[in-house]
């Protein structure tokens, strides 16, 4: 992976063929810097005995302790390992500092499923915060423990968890490219697309049953929608280059990217591929555009100041305004869920940096550290933004929350990864 010049985001977009054999692969490793200066003390103490308890005690617990936001304790050493609330002898695990802690059973059902109960606990306190239960298949084991640890997350923070949610990239392995979608932390990476060819540009529609990609099967760049389930739907093959697809917040268009005339200018178009309405006219590049969260207007790259900078402009089109002065180079640009901050990439003194920017302040904080990194996209709670990077002479992933506080490195043995998007909150 390497940081591409701004007008080479426009012309080296790749060709793909889209291919039934799948692709190898590892899962991310995630490597944790850094953390909150006030970390919530919490126990996860395993759901009773066997190889699900440990399981599920352990994704959870990763879960938390990725956010930065919780100290995890070591419960190895603790003769007392409750299953109920009414079991815990609160005074012994606030000796250990705990404030809150989670308990829980995972049940085998005559119909081979299991039965997966849990409580939170204030220890200081010694009352219940929250609890569930949960009637799944030994498969949905790992999604559970992450809704779980969305429900602590939450009840303790007051902020949504992400843990259940997903993330999609592109896997560059063996001389193959693969669009791959995974669990939030990496685990699960399954194949919705696979290519000799690379395969490029995926964003998440609202829905998060769809993504939008670019592909060049047909020896051009063509926009396609799919979904998880694997149905596929030409959105753009006009003339020339389509590329760059951003789903509008209600999921029924997609801004897009088209060489349809002349230069690279901004259009919309339906999801279904009709209604197309250009949105910028200019002899200027345009690209890589995103909506505001409330689907008034578009913002996008463009190099008509002479350098490529952050511009909107209405999404029913109208005179562009320039959003980004400080510095020299900065594009990409991704909308915060709360609509108050934007995500970059910012040429700072040639190492490429993701920096935020306060729309309201107009002030700028460079968040990562990496000298090539590219194609930020936030959590859907806005806590976090994933981004790729080069580790050891590839493409990896990794992720800073939005404070610059905790870093995560997603380390994948088996490819060069690049071009993140985090999918959409499923409810």
């Amino acid at each position: 992976m390497k940081i591409l010049r701004f007008l080479a985001l426009l012309t080296s977009f790749f060709t793909t063929a889209v291919l039934s054999t799948p692709v190898a692969h590892a899962e991310l490793e995630i490597e944790i810097s850094g953390g909150s200066a006030q970390q919530i003390p919490i126990a996860i103490v395993p759901f009773g005995q066997g190889e699900h308890a440990a399981t599920m005690s352990g994704i959870i617990a990763a879960d938390l302790k990725r956010s930065g936001l919780f100290r995890v304790l070591e419960t190895g050493g603790v003769a007392n390992r409750p299953t109920d609330i009414t079991q815990i002898k609160f005074a012994e695990w606030s000796a250990l500092q705990a404030q809150a802690m989670s308990v829980g059973t995972i049940e085998p059902q005559a119909d081979g499923k299991l039965k997966v109960s849990f409580q939170l606990a204030d220890v200081l306190k010694q009352t219940q915060l929250t609890s569930g239960q949960y009637n799944i298949s030994p498969s949905q084991l790992r999604i559970t423990a992450h809704k779980i640890a969305d429900a602590i997350y939450q009840k303790l923070t007051g902020e949504s968890g992400i843990f259940a949610s997903h993330i999609a990239y592109i896997n560059k392995s063996k001389g193959r490219y693969a669009l791959q979608v995974a669990d939030a932390d990496g685990a699960n990476p399954r194949t919705m697309l696979s290519s000799k060819e690379p395969i490029i540009s995926p964003a998440w529609a609202p829905d998060g049953n769809r993504i939008a990609y670019v592909s060049f099967e047909k020896k051009k760049p063509i926009i396609y929608v799919q979904t998880l389930g694997g149905q596929r739907t030409t959105v753009a093959s006009f003339k020339g280059n389509n590329s760059a697809p951003a789903w509008s917040p209600d999921g029924n268009k997609l801004a897009i990217v088209l060489t349809h005339g002349a230069n690279s200018q901004l259009y919309t178009i339906n999801a279904d591929g009709s209604g197309l309405k250009q949105v910028t006219k200019s002899s200027a590049i345009d690209t890589e555009p995103t909506w505001s969260t409330d689907g008034q207007w578009i913002y996008f790259t463009s190099d008509r100041g002479g350098r490529p900078q952050i511009y909107k402009v209405a999404s029913q089109g109208g005179d562009p305004k320039r959003v980004s002065f400080e510095g020299a180079y900065n594009v990409s640009p991704r909308f915060s869920p709360d609509g108050k901050s934007l995500a970059m990439i910012r040429n700072d003194g040639g190492r490429f940096r993701v920096a935020l920017q306060d729309l309201n302040s107009g002030q700028v904080q460079l968040l990562s550290d990496g000298a090539q990194d590219e194609s930020p996209s936030f959590a859907p709670n806005g806590r976090v933004i994933l981004y790729a990077t080069r580790n050891g002479g590839r493409g990896a992933l990794a992720a800073v929350s939005a404070d610059g506080r905790v870093k995560q490195r997603l380390n994948e043995t088996g490819g060069d990864i690049r071009e993140p998007a985090w999918g959409p909150l499923i409810k």
